[in-house]
């Protein structure tokens, strides 16, 4: 179904410095490049954010591009349910997706929860990550942030046991959950993972390559182990049982709000535990994934805090506490 009409589509491409570097197994970045999609009629205006990931074969230029061809359809009436089939998941129906959701609820003056039929979002505790490094700079990194309850610990690269070892000994206090990003194999992911019990490591993501990561199934896990790269919508929930205990659910992989509130309640049925993840970006990007981090057994929503700056009137962050976002911003 369409509308009679619908909004004008603007896409615009930018660029936010992250504060220092941030690495992962996969290298290094020090900017987040996102991709935005605003929707509006003259009156109202609705916007969404995405971050391309060329992990998925995606870069900003084309994300733009692909948005851009749908910019007729969307002023001839394109709705946000028909948007589920004119695009695959990814960044740009995400970015989309997002745009519709707030564009509603400007255009209704109706916040987009009660829109989506949950209750009202509350504040919640976000995990903040530390880079892959030495263990000495990162066991320093983590002990500067040892006010936070909560730190995500990029691993995945020879000589990971020492790393968490000492991250362990500089916050012996500190809820820990370990991110691999693909990186460990085969033949080290039994070391690592005890290396991990040891430490006390609440939850393990994604140790294995997604096309690589059928040992999950035939080994002890001793921490509970959490798709990442391995899972993007509900399609790819089924495959994950005996692999998996949780799933991290990112808006830029299920392509948007409306199926990762789809994904995230079948998930649950399925008797995964879930994850609220986040890629490097701003404020406009965490906000939606609020609503499903008030599902999540852990949220994962710090992008802004690693940024050199972030959006006027974005999310505000009390140390670890992330609040819901206000009109301004979204939804």
């Amino acid at each position: 179904m369409v509308n009679p009409a619908g909004p004008q589509l603007t896409i615009s491409i930018e660029t936010w410095p992250i504060a220092g570097q941030f690495t992962i197994s996969r290298g290094a970045k020090t900017q987040a490049r996102v991709v935005v999609a605003e929707l509006s009629d003259g009156r109202s205006r609705g916007r969404g954010e995405c971050v391309p990931y060329p992990r998925y074969g995606e870069s900003p230029e084309t994300v733009a591009s692909k948005l851009q061809e749908l910019a007729g359809a969307v002023a001839g009436g394109l709705t946000r349910d028909a948007l589920q089939q004119s695009l695959p998941p990814g960044a740009a129906r995400n970015a989309l997706d997002c745009a519709f959701w707030d564009f509603e609820a400007k255009q209704s003056a109706t916040p987009v929860h009660v829109l989506a039929g949950l209750p009202p979002p509350g504040p919640l505790t976000t995990a903040f990550t530390i880079s892959l490094g030495t263990p000495q700079a990162m066991a320093e990194a983590a002990r500067a942030a040892s006010a936070r309850p909560l730190l995500k610990v990029k691993l995945g690269a020879e000589g990971d046991p020492a790393r968490i070892a000492a991250i362990r000994a500089a916050v012996p206090a500190t809820e820990l959950i370990v991110d691999a990003n693909e990186g460990w194999t085969a033949d080290n992911l039994a070391e690592n993972l005890r290396a991990c019990a040891a430490a006390g490591v609440t939850l393990v993501e994604q140790p294995l390559p997604a096309d690589a990561d059928e040992p999950l199934r035939k080994i002890a896990r001793p921490v509970p182990v959490c798709a990442d790269e391995s899972a993007h919508d509900r399609a790819s929930l089924p495959a994950l049982i005996g692999k998996y205990d949780a799933v991290n659910i990112k808006l830029d992989k299920t392509g948007g709000l409306t199926e990762a509130l789809a994904m995230s309640a079948e998930a649950h049925q399925l008797g995964l535990m879930t994850m609220a993840g986040c890629m490097v970006a701003t404020s406009l990007s965490m906000a939606p994934a609020m609503l499903i981090a008030q599902a999540a057994r852990i949220a994962d929503l710090d992008g802004p805090l690693l940024l050199a700056r972030d959006r006027p009137d974005g999310l505000v962050y009390d140390g670890s506490i992330v609040y819901p976002a206000r009109p301004q911003l979204w939804g």
